[in-house]
């Protein structure tokens, strides 16, 4: 186990966001799927990442690493009857994404992974195998190991849009190379639909079409085909977030290689964070230290948002409430119970609802230890918190930001940062 201190300082400077995550996955698996080779740069090699690159490789995909950021892609024609296995270490992205994939050619695959992933509801898929007569087979009380035997036919599909979209995009990567047109019904209010978005417009740019009819459903007709291209990923809001958050707390910071125009879910953050008085330039992505203000906000369309927004919430004067997020309980660890647990060791007044926070701002927290729940987004958001502590903040289980950041630490003393790491070993 590592571990990080972090003293109260200032955080300045100009800092290039690390690619969009849940880009690099869509992009990756749609590469990976034409016979055409692609390149993919600006790739951020975060284990999600690896996890994915991994997979579709065992799935039948040539993946060659060009340099540090950038790949060459293209799908092999692979006759193997082989049983194929597929580590999704701790992505919830590549599990839910790959598995659909899997079923495109009748095939006899084993999905594992590692730490809460192995919980992480998958009945989604499971009604639809039943539906299908594919087999399938899990141990009692976890979902992975998950061997899958079978394939896909096309057809129509229901699913819920208040569970995860991830579902509703593994379909989408799949159905449309099926024999016969197939429709996706959702079969309540849809929640994260910016990353339906760009699972749509990414299939789009490779070439493949899908109907969408006010999401309420989505038509795919079957027998297409990706196409080859060369595609650039932008910077990630997710993790944008962090560092527009510690402007506004407690720096000045200017966040690179991000795309106004993005179609990213979390882009919601520079909307947010002016709503709460945060001093940010929309045309340079520059946040300044501010005075700011609690708010109402809605998370069924940013999930990813909410460990930050907490943060900032707790600094903010008034009364923060974050709703619509019983997701969060579902996630790498129950980020709901982790952050209340953890801000309020550092001396916040966070009450925990079943499906948000209930967050009483301060000017300032107190320090102390907390721990990361091996939960990436945990880790950092308690970071910037760190910067408005009276004293040192310690966290534990520092490492898990390789998730999807593994340069986090080393950008956070960029810009200036105060802070030791350590390992204490296994």
């Amino acid at each position: 186990m590592n571990c990080v201190k972090i003293r109260p300082c200032e955080l300045k400077g100009s800092i290039k966001v690390p690619s969009s995550k849940s880009l690099g996955h869509r992009a990756i698996i749609c590469a990976s799927l034409s016979e055409k080779e692609s390149i993919i740069e600006n790739v951020n090699y975060s284990k999600d990442i690896k996890a994915t690159c991994s997979g579709m490789s065992k799935l039948g995909a040539l993946i060659i690493e060009v340099d540090n950021s950038t790949l060459k892609i293209k799908r092999q024609k692979v006759v193997n009857n082989e049983k194929v296995f597929v580590d999704c270490n701790e992505s919830g992205s590549t599990v839910r994404f790959l598995i659909p994939i899997s079923l495109i050619e009748k095939k006899n695959a084993v999905f594992t992974g590692q730490g809460k992933l192995a919980y992480r509801p998958l009945d989604s898929y499971f009604n639809i195998f039943d539906e299908k007569e594919i087999k399938y087979s899990h141990p009692e009380g976890k979902v992975l190991p998950l061997e899958i035997d079978g394939k896909l036919s096309a057809g129509i599909f229901k699913l819920p849009g208040n569970i995860s979209s991830q579902f509703i995009s593994g379909l989408m990567f799949s159905l449309p190379f099926l024999d016969g047109d197939s429709v996706i019904n959702i079969t309540n209010d849809l929640e994260s639909v910016g990353y339906v978005d760009m699972t749509i417009d990414m299939l789009s740019r490779f070439g493949v079409k899908i109907e969408n009819n006010d999401y309420k459903n989505f038509h795919i007709k079957g027998n297409q085909k990706c196409r080859g291209i060369n595609y650039k990923v932008e910077g990630d809001f997710s993790q944008a977030a962090f560092w527009l958050t510690a402007g506004i707390l407690n720096g000045d910071i200017k966040c690179e290689d991000l795309n106004s125009d993005s179609l990213q879910g979390d882009k919601a953050i520079v909307d947010i964070l002016k709503k709460m008085g945060g001093r940010l330039d929309e045309r340079n992505f520059t946040a300044k230290k501010s005075e700011t203000h609690g708010i109402v906000i809605d998370a069924s369309q940013c999930p990813d948002l909410v460990p930050i927004l907490s943060v900032i919430g707790a600094l903010s004067l008034g009364t923060t409430k974050i709703i619509n997020a019983a997701r969060l309980r579902i996630k790498e660890s129950d980020r709901l119970k982790a952050m209340t647990t953890e801000l309020n060791k550092l001396g916040a007044d966070i009450i925990e609802l079943q499906d948000g926070l209930v967050i009483n701002g301060k000017r300032e927290l107190k320090g102390g230890e907390v721990e990361s729940w091996n939960d990436h987004r945990i880790a950092m958001a308690l970071a910037v918190a760190a910067l408005k502590c009276e004293g040192s903040v310690t966290i534990r289980g520092s490492e898990c930001v390789a998730k999807s950041y593994p340069q986090f630490w080393s950008d956070f003393k960029k810009l200036g940062g105060d802070i030791d790491e350590w390992s204490l070993g296994e």
